[in-house]
């Protein structure tokens, strides 16, 4: 009998590691190749270092792609969310445990380094051979196989590879997107990648200027001419501008509008807190010795509600008896939707995820099996879809990831033995 068929998997993060686990269930030799030497760095610094595995409640509208959102939702629905719970719990032995405030789940031990060990030490038991520090270069295929490129070694030739390299966010954990301009070089279409969930840099002169470390829940919109975005959560004013889930998860909206002219780049605003027009005129109608600054300060960070007064133009030791209707009324503007100064972003250095990438009708829906290139199967981060925070980019590496590795599986178990 000849040599086993091969399998090689290229990224040992989150999808490339559950690719890697589903792929040898198959009676074939799966390779797993990582450029760092050790795998998975995205997943140790995730959920600041807790890992933020899924998310208590699946969410598929609210991922982003400019590919079809109907294929989006079928890739996710392919592995249900309790089915990955279940497959934590109980064949990786990683308890999960709820946080209901920030709807995720994490690791019981609260240590994302248990993760990231669950998924190699799977692997390697379920017969993944890992290769780390190994930097692929290139693809080609050839005679019904793929040549695998290496930089410092000898080519090695599979039956059957997996993508699963991500893209171009968090450079230093091994992410740079290098195998973006082969897929394309393959003759696949790519929509144009993006730093996406990245913090938002404000201008100098800012009204929040000095406010930094003021974190407070918020409610965020981001407009542009072609796209917009909504999201509630915490917000954090920072040294450089603005971060934290809200912002986060509507900053796309941003990144992509810098390359317009002023007048279509987003406006973002801001409620600052749960309060809408009817509460705050009635909060600020005369009465008592009461101030702007008092009212305000019932319900904001004391900073933050000086700001947003001088934001509207408004005197924050103005009594409400003095506080006149059209002040009054530039303020709850200000309070309920008012505009966040910003200027650009921190880019993919800072960005949790990459917009754009392989578009998935690139792709079967149900294998991740390449529509341009048979025997290649694409998964995790490279293709164009994320989600917004709280563990859904996780859910879409674990769910993408398994269909490709169990697509190449059925491929290679469909192939004929070499002689």
């Amino acid at each position: 009998m000849g040599p086993r068929l091969r399998i090689a998997v290229i990224g040992a993060g989150a999808a490339g590691a559950m690719a890697a686990i589903f792929a040898a269930t198959a009676d074939a030799e799966t390779l797993l190749l990582e450029r760092t030497p050790d795998g998975g760095r995205k997943i140790l610094i995730s959920g600041g270092g807790r890992c933020n595995v899924l998310p208590i409640r699946a969410a598929p509208e609210r991922f982003v792609t400019d590919s079809s959102p109907r294929l989006l939702a079928r890739m996710l629905r392919a592995w249900p969310l309790a089915d990955q719970r279940r497959f934590f719990e109980q064949d990786l032995g990683v308890p999960l445990a709820e946080e209901p405030e920030s709807g995720k789940l994490f690791p019981a031990s609260n240590r994302a380094r248990d993760v990231r060990d669950a998924l190699l030490r799977t692997a390697r038991r379920r017969g993944v051979t890992v290769h780390a520090d190994t930097l692929v270069t290139g693809l080609e295929p050839g005679n019904g196989r793929w040549r695998i490129e290496r930089e410092g070694a000898s080519p090695l030739e599979a039956d059957a590879v997996v993508v699963a390299t991500g893209g171009l966010s968090v450079p230093r954990s091994g992410s740079d997107g290098r195998l973006l301009p082969v897929l394309a070089g393959l003759g696949h279409v790519l929509h144009d990648p993006y730093p996406a969930l990245t913090p938002l840099t404000a201008p100098t002169g800012s009204p929040f200027a000095g406010l930094a470390g003021i974190s407070l829940p918020v409610a965020v919109t981001a407009r542009a001419p072609e796209r917009e975005a909504r999201a509630s959560g915490g917000f954090l004013f920072t040294h450089r501008g603005y971060s934290g889930p809200a912002v986060l998860d509507v900053s796309h909206v941003a990144v992509r509008s810098k390359a317009s002219d002023d007048a279509a780049r987003a406006r973002i605003l801001v409620r600052w807190c749960e309060r809408g027009p009817a509460d705050w005129t009635e909060a600020l109608r005369a009465g008592g010795g009461r101030t702007v600054a008092s009212v305000l300060r019932g319900h904001l960070p004391d900073r933050l509600a000086v700001a947003l007064a001088a934001a509207a133009a408004v005197d924050p030791g103005t009594a409400l008896s003095r506080l006149r209707r059209e002040d009054r009324m530039r303020l709850i503007e200000v309070l309920v939707a008012g505009p966040l100064p910003w200027n650009g972003d921190e880019g993919y250095e800072k960005a949790e995820v990459t917009g754009g990438g392989v578009a998935l009708e690139e792709v079967a829906p149900a294998t991740l099996e390449s529509r341009r290139a048979p025997g290649l199967f694409l998964c995790g981060e490279i293709l164009d879809a994320f989600g917004p925070i709280g563990g859904h980019n996780f859910q879409w590496a674990w769910a993408t990831g398994r269909a490709a590795g169990l697509g190449a599986a059925r491929r290679i178990a469909g192939t004929p033995r070499p002689s």
